[in-house]
C-alpha cells in the first residue's frame, strides 16, 4: 500500500484544493451527498483554510451529514488550533451539529478570543450547547464583554445574549449599573432586543454620551 495514494480522503482533499471556487463547492456538495466518515478529516482539515464562503458553508454542511461521533472529536482538536479560521469554523459547525457533549470545550479563552470572527462563533456555539443549569453563568460571563468592539460585534453579543431568554436579565441589570457610558449603551440596546426582537439596534458615542449625562437610573428609567 502506498500511504500517499492509498490515505482516505486524499483525492477528496486534492479536489478540495482545485484553483476553481465552484469546484472545490460542488465536491463539498458531493461529499456531504454520500457521507463517508474516511473523509472526515479531509473536510476539517479544509475548513481551516478554504478562503471562499459559500463553500466553508458547503463543507460544514458535508460535515453535519457524518456520524457526530466521526465529527466531534476532531473538530474538538481543532478548537485548540493556532489558526484562528480553524477555531472558528469549528465552533460553527459544532453549532449547526448541536452535539451537548461538545459544551465542557467552549472554554472562557474561546468566549474572550481575541479573534472578533472565533468569539463570535463561540458565543453563538454557547447558547446552543449550554445546559440549562449553566444558561445564567454564560450569560454574567458574555456579558462582561458588553461595550466592546464595532457595532457588528456588539449586535453579534446582544443577539447570543438574548438567546438566553430570562436568563440573561441578571446580567443586563449588572451591565446597566456599570460607570462605563458604553457598556450602558450596549446593555440597553441588549435589553430592548430581548423585549422587542424586531426593535433598532443602535449603540452609538451620542447614546453613551446621553447616558454618562443621565447617570445610570436615570437612563434605565428612560428606556421604559
Amino acid at each position: 500500500m502506498n500511504p500517499t495514494t492509498d490515505t482516505p480522503g486524499k483525492p477528496l482533499l486534492d479536489a478540495l484544493d482545485a484553483e476553481d471556487s465552484s469546484t472545490r463547492l460542488k465536491t463539498a456538495m458531493a461529499a456531504g451527498s454520500r457521507p463517508d466518515p474516511r473523509f472526515t478529516d479531509a473536510l476539517v482539515a479544509r475548513c481551516a483554510i478554504e478562503p471562499d464562503f459559500f463553500v466553508r458553508d458547503m463543507l460544514t454542511w458535508a460535515l453535519t451529514r457524518l456520524p457526530p461521533a466521526s465529527t466531534v472529536p476532531r473538530l474538538l482538536a481543532e478548537l485548540r488550533s493556532e489558526r484562528a479560521q480553524a477555531r472558528s469554523q469549528a465552533l460553527h459547525t459544532l453549532s449547526k451539529i448541536g452535539d451537548r457533549t461538545a459544551w465542557p470545550a467552549i472554554t472562557r479563552s474561546l468566549l474572550h478570543d481575541a479573534d472578533d470572527e472565533v468569539a463570535r462563533s463561540a458565543w453563538r456555539t454557547a447558547v446552543v450547547l449550554v445546559p440549562e443549569r449553566e444558561r445564567a453563568g454564560l450569560a454574567a460571563e458574555l456579558a462582561t464583554q458588553l461595550g466592546r468592539g464595532d457595532r457588528d460585534r456588539r449586535l453579534s453579543l446582544s443577539r447570543a445574549l438574548v438567546a438566553l431568554g430570562d436568563a440573561c436579565k441578571p446580567a443586563l441589570r449588572k451591565g446597566l449599573e456599570s460607570h462605563e457610558p458604553t457598556v450602558r449603551a450596549h446593555a440597553r440596546a441588549t435589553e430592548r432586543l430581548l423585549h422587542d426582537p424586531e426593535a433598532g439596534f443602535d449603540v452609538t458615542t451620542d447614546e453613551a454620551k446621553r447616558i454618562m449625562a443621565l447617570g445610570p437610573h436615570q437612563a434605565e428609567g428612560s428606556a421604559c
